[in-house]
């Protein structure tokens, strides 16, 4: 069996891509495939790694532990997802990105020590995700917020080194917020390990939500009748159709934090895209692209 961490992050899926497994649970069971419902393990890995300290599980616990997160007598893959695996929302920043990450990461795989691991994240341009953060936390000024941390000194790609540091030999798969209207077919099978021609329900929920409804419905058709299924032709297709049909209050996001102009933005756009750029060259890390 394997266990696959779906850890976020915040800002960005906001349960997706756990909504959509579990409406496939069925389908997807078949196939050696099980997806618990979050209040079967959230609060008990929660706890269990609090009890555990950062050391291995007994066979005793793992047993355990498993048998209250699974009805199923045996999995093949079996899918975790929680936002806040790598943190709560208001210890995100101190001086960086995630500080506790690699150690909150290390402390639930902990508890299943002898069941190979998977790790999938979604990261984001911090010219979005720090403002939506912000919006997050309660009672909390700016100043409060930042830590004094350096915007510009903020990147995914030291959280991910530090994960697979502690983690060393897990596959790490990683892909841009902004992309998932375009990949969101790739992301699921790459969380789920569906095979190959699976048709999963709510597949499109993605678009439905930043798409005007009869765009989408003209898409879907544009995509039937030419028997659309290569990623590549799909993603095109997608783009165009987005390009006339999504709704702009959905896709645009308007950024007001305290000293911010648009040179802010632009100038955290590019250490962003460079950024990314250096995630697609760390050993292990799987980058789907748009």
């Amino acid at each position: 069996m394997r266990i696959v961490y779906h850890l976020g992050a915040h800002c960005t899926d906001e349960e997706r891509l756990l909504r959509c497994l579990l409406k496939n649970r069925q389908v997807l069971s078949e196939q050696g495939i099980v997806v618990p419902g979050p209040n079967r393990y959230r609060a008990l890995l929660r706890d269990t790694a609090i009890t555990l300290k950062g050391q291995a599980a007994s066979r005793d616990t793992q047993a355990l532990v498993l048998e209250q997160i699974m009805e199923e007598d045996r999995a093949d893959r079996l899918i975790l997802s929680w936002e806040n695996f790598l943190s709560f929302p208001q210890w995100v920043l101190k001086d960086r990105l995630y500080p506790a990450a690699a150690e909150r990461v290390r402390a639930f795989t902990q508890i299943f020590p002898e069941i190979e691991a998977e790790f999938h994240l979604a990261i984001r341009n911090p010219a979005g995700f720090l403002p939506d953060l912000f919006a997050k936390q309660r009672d909390k000024t700016y100043e409060q917020f930042m830590e004094g941390a350096d915007p510009l000194l903020l990147h995914w790609s030291d959280v991910i080194e530090d994960v697979l540091e502690q983690n060393p030999d897990v596959p790490f798969t990683v892909w841009c917020d902004e992309d998932v209207p375009l990949i969101w077919p790739e992301v699921l099978q790459a969380v789920s390990g569906h095979a190959p021609g699976t048709v999963l329900e709510d597949a499109d929920e993605v678009l439905a939500g930043i798409m005007a409804s009869d765009g989408l419905a003209r898409m879907r058709a544009y995509l039937a009748e030419h028997n659309i299924t290569q990623p590549a032709q799909r993603r095109r297709v997608v783009s165009a159709f987005l390009d006339k049909f999504a709704l702009p209050d959905r896709v645009e996001q308007e950024v007001e934090l305290p000293g911010w102009t648009e040179d802010t933005v632009e100038t955290l756009t590019a250490a962003y895209r460079a950024d990314i750029e250096r995630i697609r060259t760390l050993p292990g890390v799987t980058f789907l692209s748009a």
